[in-house]
């Protein structure tokens, strides 16, 4: 691929605020990917939209989306269509497994023992591990860049997707480490990060994820931004 061809900007864009963010009992009797935006997400989702055009400088823009309703009347909501020549349903960007219809007061003891654990290896019961969605992650990452040796690969591309699943890509992109991983917090509903393509053609982070703990990362790791 010719360096020249990879695009100028990966936008990663969360899903806005759902009904599950008000109310965590809806998973005992509504499917996690059939889950809807509030209305406050649906103009959370508008105004990123607002951002991310500013941003493409209305220039054509290469769409991979979660699977799950949230996440594509997100996509929606942005108001970007004029600009989207390619949107794919991405399967892998989906939010990490927890369990089916969950049990609200099993889930809960199990996030307590992944805080113990640790987040990126504790498997849900009837559900993933935070390392099985960076292997998914990883999956797609080999797609995502052959597309870019496609001739009309266009200068932008955007990752409408989860919070986890957002700090999983970087991850995987900017090769960092567990410890590191386990101190970052999730960007809010309809929050950006965004990667900018450097004049060496590597690329950096617009900014970094918020941590909820003191661990100080490592130069290579504060190298991924700006």
């Amino acid at each position: 691929m010719h360096l020249n061809q990879r695009p100028l900007r990966i936008a990663l864009v969360r899903h806005g605020e759902s009904e599950a963010n008000l109310d965590k009992s809806i998973f005992e009797r509504v499917p996690d990917h059939a889950i809807a935006l509030t209305a406050h997400g649906v103009q959370q989702s508008a105004e990123t939209g607002r951002q991310l055009r500013a941003l493409f400088g209305n220039e054509p823009v290469r769409v991979y989306v979660s699977p799950y309703l949230r996440a594509l009347q997100t996509l929606d909501a942005l108001g970007l269509d004029d600009l989207i020549g390619l949107a794919r349903e991405e399967p892998r960007l989906r939010e990490q497994d927890w369990a089916n219809y969950q049990d609200t007061k099993d889930i809960e003891e199990q996030e307590k023992l992944r805080d113990s654990y640790g987040h990126f290896f504790y498997r849900f019961t009837h559900g993933e591990s935070g390392s099985d969605v960076y292997d998914r992650v990883s999956s797609f990452l080999e797609t995502m860049h052959r597309d870019f040796e496609s001739p009309d690969s266009p200068r932008n591309v955007l990752l409408v997707s989860h919070g986890l699943t957002m700090r999983l890509f970087c991850m995987r992109w900017f090769h960092w480490s567990v410890k590191f991983f386990e101190t970052l917090r999730n960007p809010d509903n309809a929050e950006t990060r965004v990667l900018l393509r450097q004049p060496d053609f590597r690329y950096k982070l617009d900014r970094p994820f918020e941590q909820w703990t003191d661990y100080q990362p490592t130069e290579r790791e504060r190298s991924a931004w700006l």
